[in-house]
């Protein structure tokens, strides 16, 4: 049978809460235990998939093909698990079941109310989990914070499991203490304040995380002890850190994974967090950078860079930068500076291998181009994916095989005139956008690779016939330029075999060109980098080298 655990955040967003559930399911997995997560978000939104990555963070896609929360990325890294549609809750996919449901007369006519109809809805998705998952614990992390007007149902459902099933619930607390510079103490106030609107809700927090910039002291434990009614042994101390990556060891040196276990009246199945403590020794050690560009636009917002847009891709390069014990350097670079001023182009060759990440809208795509142009030209170690595929063969198309109007039907306006459309959208996806359906109706999930034996592409995968990675885009490489762009130079180094469609291209006569259709960044683990992400930081090293 199941235990769940529900993980809250205190009066302030952004601390940590998706990293923190991770971890505690990173560890109770080292002890012998089978781990799932389950992410509620608040927002009215069915899913993700239409939010602003400057505003929301990255979309993260599952192997089914859900656009969710960032978090569910965290949880997938961690667990080293697939995740599904059953871990990814929101408020608007609750509303519009219990609405479908009572147009169905599954309610059987009696009064539909949203207590307690709402929270049962969010209930019975949280079982599905633990059933379709068969964990031995479920983590459910409630997005944003405690006393949101828009937490409340969430918070009601828990309080309503932990009737039903008290043994077999736990609350953790995850709340942030802050230092005001001119008064130089650490304030429990806050954390305090967040116990009591926890409390309001009919919650008890068991373990509270104190997030901080620096370790909890014992007087700051003893207090919140005292004040929030909770054992001094349950006040678990997490500080700021360089690395993620290395809160689960931390937490286990304040015992939070045993505590945790007794609190459930189990006992440890095995010990074993070698592998990650290796990884955290490299990461701490690594000296010799290796250093990438990523041009991109969704990570500038007024003077702020905000690294949450691309975490994905982020957290791939640094894997597998850690795999060869070097120290990842990334370097944000706007792309729209580049079609303002293109002798700023020549700053890419301080770096040793260049990233143009996904994207959607006309913004900076100019910009892109013209990076890849350069890097194409100057030989300097290239990936892009999703759009940054699109581009380079819009590129390759321009300034190698001669189509100077060559673009993508994305960019296209009434008045852009005769075009090439080197990147189209396929038959279908157009009826959608003439219909204005864009929520959840690009290509999405896993689809099949079949790749070209003798490429790059092919020798990274290990040589194998067929690899499965996941997609979330709307456009495709048109076949009707595929010939023209092979006898120009342009291989095909991967194709999905259902559709005929163009998944992986390389560059021949370069270190490394690649371009992929797909997110290879979703499925990169710490301990597991992704073969393309791997294969780029190797010949990113070998200029290095040079």
């Amino acid at each position: 049978m199941a235990r769940y655990i529900f993980v809250a955040g205190g009066v302030m967003s952004g601390i940590g809460k998706g990293v923190a559930v991770a971890s505690i399911g990173r560890i109770l997995k080292s002890k012998g235990f089978k781990v799932t997560a389950v992410k509620i978000d608040p927002y009215i939104n069915v899913d993700a998939g239409t939010m602003n990555p400057i505003e929301h963070g990255e979309i993260f896609v599952t192997e089914d093909g859900v656009e969710c929360d960032q978090d569910i990325g965290n949880y997938e890294r961690f667990l080293d698990e697939n995740l599904t549609t059953d871990n990814y809750i929101t408020t608007g996919r609750v509303y519009q079941a219990v609405i479908n449901r009572e147009r169905n007369l599954e309610y059987g006519g009696r009064c539909v109310e949203v207590v307690p109809d709402i929270p049962n809805e969010v209930i019975s998705r949280i079982q599905k989990a633990a059933r379709k998952t068969k964990a031995d614990f479920v983590l459910i992390e409630i997005g944003g914070t405690v006393g949101e007007y828009q937490n409340l149902l969430f918070l009601e459902a828990a309080r309503m499991m932990h009737l039903q099933r008290p043994k077999d619930i736990l609350f953790i607390l995850v709340s942030y203490l802050p230092i005001p510079e001119k008064i130089g103490e650490m304030k429990t106030k806050p954390t305090q304040t967040a116990v009591r609107l926890l409390n309001e809700a009919g919650i008890q927090p068991d373990i509270i995380l104190g997030r901080s910039k620096v370790p909890l002291d014992e007087p700051r434990k003893r207090k919140i002890s005292i004040f929030c009614n909770v054992d001094i042994k349950d006040v678990i101390s997490a500080p700021d850190i360089e690395s993620i990556y290395e809160i689960p060891i931390n937490f286990e040196k304040e015992n939070l994974g045993n505590r945790i276990l007794e609190k459930f009246n189990l006992k440890s199945r095995k010990q074993n967090l070698k592998d990650w403590e290796k990884l955290v020794k490299i990461i701490k050690t690594a000296e010799k950078p290796v250093k990438i560009g990523m041009v991109g636009k969704y990570f500038e917002t007024g003077k702020f860079t905000l690294m949450d847009s691309y975490i994905s891709v982020i957290e791939a390069v640094k894997h597998a930068a850690w795999f060869f014990k070097k120290k990842p350097e990334i370097n944000w670079l706007g792309a729209e500076k580049y079609e303002k001023n293109p002798k700023k182009l020549k700053e890419l060759n301080k770096f040793d291998g260049i990233i143009v990440p996904g994207g959607f809208g006309s913004r900076g795509v100019e910009g892109k181009i013209k990076a890849i142009e350069f890097c194409r030209k100057q030989k300097i170690p290239f990936l892009g994916f999703c759009l940054g595929m699109q581009l380079a063969v819009v590129e390759f198309a321009r300034n190698v095989c001669g189509f100077k109007k060559a673009n993508s039907t994305e960019f296209i306006s009434t008045k852009s005139g005769k075009v090439d459309p080197v990147i189209d959208v396929m038959p279908e996806q157009k009826a959608l956008l003439k219909e204005k359906k864009y929520g959840g109706t690009m290509r999405l999930g896993a689809y099949k690779c079949e790749l070209k034996r003798g490429t790059r592409s092919w020798k990274a995968y290990g040589k194998v016939k067929y690899v499965s990675e996941r997609h979330r885009h709307r456009y495709e490489l048109n076949n009707e330029f595929r010939s023209i762009l092979e006898r120009k130079g342009m291989m095909m180094a991967g194709i999905n075999p259902e559709r005929d469609l163009v998944e992986i291209i390389e560059l021949k006569k370069h270190p490394f060109f690649l371009g992929v259709q797909f997110h290879p960044e979703y499925k990169s683990r710490p301990l597991k980098p992704h073969p393309l992400f791997r294969e780029f930081i190797k010949s990113s090293l070998r200029l290095r080298n040079k």
